[in-house]
Formats: structure tokens, C-alpha cells, sequence
């Protein structure tokens, strides 16, 4: 029998200078194959998802400062006060599928790109938050300035009220004299209590830091501030202190801002003279006081919990021996690999994005996106009772950064640029994307043929076996406390799986003994508050077009008769019972499993079998808990269910707004308005699906969420799209047969050769880049 080795010794990348987007920033290739870049591809089309380019935003910044714009704008924005117009933000709006698939499937005319710019204008008699559409690109003559309003359907179209808008600095700083005035009252108090006070950000007195939530305001008409204090630190997300200030901050007028309460001890003040006159009466204490020490909430290793024999040996790794097997137009964000093809794109608030997905030619979807990550805690003070988060509000492009090679991504990965707009400028992160194929650590398929009759040699007759693999695509982003993983798997057999894993450091509340119900102590003063992650995602599949249905095959038990039983008359036996549905529909997965979710096409294989693409559940799929909370009651209709079908709308491009969050019963954006009984049978359909995980937090969770248990995934599967599984025209397999004579056997090993060489890998922290700006 044939055997053969393969030597891993080590590898190592290089650096390029930061570029915008996807540009790759690997140095020279190695040894092996591991390490040389992905071979070029020319894309079909130039991609019409891409993000605007570094010149275009410089462009639309001008037009938008000019005087003749109307605009009023202050420049730069970091001097603006909320009573100012200012840009918030550039970035990129996607052009409409309408307008995109004549283009991409024939020979329509490239669409024109649009920027999107959020204008936050509080020097108007109504101030208001206002997104724009400026198009089309590049600027010229024919260039306008428009209301960005189709793509919201909450009435007011892309206009936010002020007391809903994002909180910045400006922001900030208008209610930061009401929040350091009434901390000043109290100073002598907290630095009994704490150890420390507040008296400002500036002042150089100050040794406590805050944090606040979300929702700051419910429909718009008023707003407020919760603040929970902590001790400074990187680590101050475990260090929560039992005291909380709540301020009304409705209005650009701070005059008009005032003290609603203050809280500690599970008790509620309405006025710093009630809550002195309690301390005094001895009624506030400090029993679990909280370390300012924060080595213990560090990522690092803890030599006193010991060492695991053989620790000290580099770990298994995933390498690509003999050089990549899939290919990139680094140009276009365009890929290549095994059958598969797709085009990436980027936005400051949703990421990555990935468009016109083909499996051998035929279209299986038009865009697999991430919408949200909506996250909602519980608890009985008033910071974690009322937290609802939706991480869109933040960027998950703008918080996506470097990813650390043989750790976040195997070694030999693919590294790409991700950019967004800040300011004017461009802001470039150098290996914030990876592509990577990687193995299963579990074969595609096998079988072995046993010999039958007395032991025969090697107690098979023929054994057939082959190799999993999956091209990877995948980003981090670091928003907050949580470091979001998203990874994208193209699998060799035409199946795509869709993952997220979370980690990082919980959001943590005071210990009290008395609200163990909302979660345990995970440390000397800290309690790890229970809450919900929720990932919305949209699949608008195009299985061989645009006309598709989504069928749904119950697995039921029903009664019944065969006359070869006649001595059993009525039995239990299953059956499957499938029907499409017939209007748009939120849905959650059957119970036990005893259900398929299939997007079928008009269009049958050879068996006279529907093609098409099934949804399966994998890992921990989950939709809120709480439907009814009044801190996410309207604008997160998206995060209530497992599955939602609707008709594809150029007005319904994405399920949620990134102001949304402080909207709860006014939403700008309201996911249940997608569902008004339109026809989703033999039409063009989104499918928008939650990952996720009810998250019990533990003392594990500390110092942080672990990947390995906070994750959740989903399949889109071929179902009946081939006449056959996809695993035939592999070469990366075994055949083998034993020989007349029994200790024999013969093997196909169908051209591939197995690796015999060297790799050297090189430290990986030696060759982080920094970050880069591109100005025009």
C-alpha cells in the first residue's frame, strides 16, 4: 500500500502599503504554495455593488459644503455643537436590482452609483437627523442632492427626530454639564461608596467612567439618558458599579435638560438631596465592592491556573498546500473557486455584503447579507432591564479591523483592505477581510464495501472516500464589548453555510444576591447579565431567476393500511405533505425538525423534480425572546422569528434602519409592514433569517465569551437542483479495491499528488499593518 508524508514546518506574509477596499496586502509568496497569492481572475462584469471610491466621497463632501447646496454646513463637523448641520457620515448606497440585473444578465447599461450622506441638522426650527442621496457618480453638472426617503416606510422617510439620532460627541458634550453638576453633589458620597468620582471628562479630578444605553428615546418626542458608572479601564465593561443617573435630555436647549433620578441599591431617588438624606440615614452601602484591578479581566494567560501537558507545542493548523485553488479580481471584489462565483462589497454599516451567487454557472442567489445583530438584556436596574442594541447603530464596517493570521484566519489566508469614509477622507484597515480554503476535519462522502464470509485481508472489497472542503470569507468586527465573527462557506458540493460567533466581554451588571433570576455572579462584584443575540440576515434567492416559490414539506404521521399487513390494519407511518406558501409570511422552524424549507424555481432536473435550495437549520437558531418589551417592541419585528418571505421591493432593500434602535414605537424603518399579503408564489423572493444564541452567561464567560459556545449557523442546501450529488467530478478522493490476492489493494488517486514540502511560518504579529487614510 502506497503511503506518502507531507512536512509542515513554518510560513510567513509580508506587507503592502494600505490601499482602499479589497485591495490584498500580502508580501511575497513562500515555499509550498501556502503563501502565494490567489491567481487573477477578469469578472464577467464590472461590479455594480462596489463601494464608492475614496474620490467620490471627497467629491460628494464638496458638493454638500457648498453654498449653493442649501445645506448650511459646519466644516469640520468635530467643531460643530448639536445645535450645528453637520455630516455625520458618507457612504454608499446600493443601486436598485431593478436596475442592476438587465445590466449583469444581458447588456443593459452599467447602473449609476449613489452615495448616501446622514445629515444631522440641529440648527434647523425643527431639528432632525436627514439622510441624502447624492448621484449620480462621479459628480458633474448632472449630480443632485435628493431626500433619501424610498427605503423607508415608516412614514417620515429618511428623516429621524433629533431626540432620536445618533448620540455623538456633540451630542455628548450637551449634556455632560447637567451629567458632571449632579455627580459634583455627590462626589464626597461616590468616593465613599467607590473609591472615586466624577466631575467631568476634562477634570483632572475625575476617576470614574460611564456608559448609557440603548434606546434613548421611544418615538421621537422626548429623550433620555441612563448612565452606569465603572471604573476606567479597557477591561471596565466587567467593572460595573451600583450606581446609575438618569437624565431627561430632550431637545437641542440643555437649559431645558434635567435630573430624573439617581439609583443604587436597588432603590430609586428622584432628587440628589432625597439620595443624600438616604446615605446619611444609612440606608446606602456598598456590600460587594468592585476590584479597580483588572488583571484577572485581561485576555492573557494565567500562569497560576497552571500548564497542560504538551501546551508547548504549536497547535494543529489549516494550511493550502500546493497554492490556491480559488481566484480573485482584486479590482471588481470578484471570486472564483470549485463551481462557485460571487462579488463583495462593503458599507460602513452592514459590512460585507455578497451579491450575484453562482454555483457551475446558475444563479442560486442575488445577495446574502448580514441586516443586524440586535442584542437585548434583562435585569432589575435600569440599565440592563432597558438595553436593547441593534449593532448596525455603531458600523460593522467602520468596526471591522485587523484579523491576526494563524489565529482569526488559517495561515496563508488571503488578507484584504476594508475602507469606509471618515469625513471627507477614506479610512483604510489592512486585513480586515480574509479568504481561505480550509478543510472539514470530516470527509464529503464514503463508503466501504465489507467482504462477507471468513476474514478476507483487509475486510472490505472497495472503499471509496472524498475531501470536504470550503472556501471561506470572513470579517470581525469589534463593536463595543462583543467581537461579532462572520464567516461565509462555499462547500465543495454546492451548499453554502452561514455562521456567527460571538466573544469578547460581556456587558456585566452589580452583583445583588436578590436577582439571580437575571443571571449569575461571574466575579468578586459581578453579576453577568442574560440577554439575547439576534444576527438578521437576507437571502434574496434567484434560483435559476426570479420567479421562485418557497415550499414548505411537513413531516407528518398519519394512519394507515397495507394489504401486505393485513394483521396490523390501521398503523402509524410518515409522509411527507409539502405546499408553497402562498403570501408573505413570518414563520419559525418546525418542531423537531419535522419540516423543510426549500426555494424552488419553475424549472425541473431530470427526474422531473422542482430545482431548487433548502434551508436548513444548524446551530442554535433563536428570535427574541421578549416580543413585547417596550424597548424593542416596533423596530425589531425582524429579530421575532426564525424566517420571514416577502416580495422583492426596490423600497424594501434592507430589513432595518441604522437610527432604528431609538425609535421603539415609532420605528423609521418597520419590518412588519413588509408582510401585506403580496403573492410570493412564482415571484421574486427575499428570504431573511436569524442566527443567534440565548446567552446564560457563566463564570466562563469571563474574562471573555468563548467562540466555541456562543455560535450559530444555517445551510442552503441543493435540493433537487442537479440530477445527481455534486461530489462526482472531484479528483480529491480515494478508490480503492482490494486485489485477487487479499493483502492487495489497488487505489485511484485521480492525479492529485500529495504535497512534499516545507513551510515556514512566521510570526504573525510581526505583520500587522496599521491603519491608513486616503485623502483626495
Amino acid at each position: 500500500m502506497h503511503t506518502s508524508v507531507v512536512s509542515l514546518l513554518v510560513a510567513a506574509v509580508g506587507a503592502a502599503r494600505p490601499g482602499q477596499s479589497f485591495e490584498n496586502t500580502r508580501r511575497q509568496a513562500r515555499s509550498c504554495g501556502t503563501y502565494e497569492p490567489a491567481a487573477s481572475v477578469t469578472a464577467p462584469k464590472v461590479n455594480p455593488w462596489a463601494q464608492i471610491t475614496p474620490a467620490d466621497t471627497a467629491a460628494v463632501w464638496d458638493l454638500l459644503h457648498r453654498p449653493s447646496s442649501g445645506l448650511n454646513l459646519t466644516d469640520p463637523p468635530f467643531t460643530a455643537s448639536q445645535t450645528d448641520n453637520y455630516v455625520a457620515f458618507i457612504d454608499t448606497l446600493h443601486t436598485n436590482k431593478s436596475a442592476v440585473l438587465p445590466y449583469i444578465d444581458g447588456n443593459g447599461p452599467q447602473p449609476a452609483k449613489y452615495a448616501r450622506a446622514v445629515i444631522f441638522e440641529g440648527g434647523k426650527t425643527v431639528p432632525v437627523s436627514q439622510e441624502y442621496m447624492i448621484g449620480p457618480l462621479p459628480v458633474s453638472r448632472n449630480t443632485k442632492i435628493q431626500k433619501l426617503d424610498y427605503i423607508f416606510n415608516g412614514g417620515k422617510g429618511g428623516t429621524v427626530p433629533f431626540n432620536a439620532r445618533f448620540f455623538d460627541g456633540p451630542r455628548d458634550a450637551a449634556s455632560e454639564p447637567l451629567l458632571a453638576s449632579v455627580m459634583t453633589e455627590m462626589a464626597d458620597i461616590t468616593t465613599e461608596l467607590f473609591g472615586g468620582a466624577y466631575y467631568g471628562q476634562e477634570d483632572e479630578r475625575t476617576d470614574l467612567t460611564y456608559t448609557f444605553d440603548t434606546p434613548v428615546s421611544s418615538d421621537g418626542s422626548s429623550a433620555v439618558r441612563i448612565v452606569m458608572f465603572r471604573y476606567p479601564s479597557e477591561f471596565e465593561f466587567l467593572q460595573p458599579l451600583d450606581f446609575y443617573v438618569i437624565l431627561d435630555i430632550p431637545g437641542t436647549d440643555p437649559s431645558h435638560y434635567t435630573l430624573r433620578g439617581i439609583v443604587t441599591n436597588e432603590k430609586f431617588f428622584p432628587t440628589v438631596a432625597k439620595f443624600r438624606e438616604a446615605y446619611d440615614a444609612g440606608q446606602i452601602v456598598n456590600p460587594y465592592p468592585q476590584p479597580r484591578d483588572y488583571e484577572w479581566a485581561q485576555l492573557t494567560r494565567k500562569e497560576e491556573m497552571g500548564t497542560r501537558p504538551l501546551e508547548n507545542k504549536l497547535a494543529p493548523q489549516s494550511v493550502e498546500l500546493g497554492g490556491k485553488r480559488y481566484k480573485i479580481d482584486t479590482k471588481e471584489n470578484y471570486v472564483e473557486y470549485m463551481g462557485w462565483s460571487f462579488y463583495m462589497s462593503w458599507t460602513r454599516q452592514l459590512g460585507l455584503m455578497l451579491f450575484d451567487i453562482k454555483f457551475k454557472g446558475e444563479r442560486v442567489m442575488y445577495e446574502l447579507s448580514m441586516q443586524e445583530a440586535t442584542a437585548q438584556y434583562a435585569g432589575n436596574t435600569p440599565k440592563a432591564a432597558s438595553t436593547v442594541y441593534h449593532d448596525t447603530h455603531y458600523g460593522f464596517g467602520a468596526m471591522s479591523a485587523v484579523l491576526v493570521e494563524g489565529f482569526d484566519c488559517p495561515f496563508g489566508a488571503t488578507l484584504l483592505n476594508a475602507s469606509y469614509s471618515d469625513g471627507r477622507q477614506t479610512t483604510v484597515k489592512p486585513q480586515a477581510i480574509c479568504i481561505f480554503e480550509a478543510d472539514y476535519g470530516f470527509p464529503l462522502a464514503r463508503h466501504r464495501t465489507s467482504s462477507f464470509g471468513p476474514f478476507q485481508g483487509y475486510g472490505f472489497s472497495n472503499l471509496g472516500v472524498v475531501k470536504a472542503s470550503a472556501l471561506h470569507v470572513r470579517h470581525i468586527a469589534t463593536v463595543g464589548n462583543y467581537d461579532y465573527l462572520f464567516d461565509y462557506a462555499f462547500n465543495v458540493d454546492g451548499s453554502i453555510e452561514v455562521g456567527v460567533r460571538a466573544s469578547g466581554y460581556l456587558q456585566a451588571s452589580p452583583y445583588y444576591k436578590t436577582q439571580g433570576r437575571f443571571g449569575p455572579r461571574v466575579h468578586n462584584a459581578t453579576q453577568g447579565s442574560y440577554h439575547d443575540h439576534v444576527v438578521t440576515f437576507k437571502a434574496d434567492f434567484d434560483v435559476l431567476g426570479t420567479k421562485n416559490s418557497f415550499q414548505v414539506t411537513e413531516l407528518k404521521t398519519v394512519k394507515q393500511s397495507q394489504p401486505w399487513f393485513p394483521e396490523l390494519g390501521l398503523f402509524d407511518q410518515m409522509e411527507l405533505q409539502a405546499s408553497n406558501l402562498k403570501v408573505e409570511k413570518q414563520l419559525n422552524f418546525a418542531e423537531n425538525g419535522q419540516a423543510m424549507y426549500t426555494i424552488i424555481s419553475d424549472k425541473t432536473n431530470a427526474w422531473g423534480e422542482k430545482r431548487g435550495y433548502r434551508i436548513t437549520p444548524g446551530h442554535s437558531n433563536i428570535y427574541l425572546t421578549s416580543p413585547n418589551s417596550p424597548f424593542s417592541r416596533k423596530q425589531s419585528e425582524f429579530s421575532k422569528s426564525h424566517l420571514a418571505v416577502t416580495r422583492v421591493h426596490d423600497t424594501e432593500p434592507y430589513a432595518n434602519s441604522w437610527q432604528n434602535i431609538n425609535l421603539p414605537e415609532a420605528p423609521q424603518q418597520d419590518f412588519s409592514k413588509f408582510f401585506n399579503d403580496e403573492k410570493v408564489e412564482d415571484e421574486d423572493i427575499t428570504v431573511w433569517f436569524n442566527l443567534g444564541m440565548h446567552h446564560f452567561t457563566r463564570s466562563e464567560d469571563i474574562p471573555v465569551t468563548l467562540f466555541t459556545e456562543a455560535s450559530s449557523s444555517i445551510v442552503f442546501a441543493p435540493q433537487n437542483f442537479f440530477d445527481r450529488a455534486q461530489e462526482g467530478d472531484l479528483q480529491n478522493r480515494r478508490w480503492i479495491e482490494t486485489g485477487e490476492d487479499e493483502d492487495e489493494l489497488n487505489f485511484e488517486t485521480y492525479g492529485v499528488p500529495l504535497a512534499n514540502c516545507a513551510i515556514n511560518l512566521r510570526e504573525p504579529v510581526t505583520e500587522i499593518l496599521p491603519w491608513g487614510r486616503i485623502q483626495v
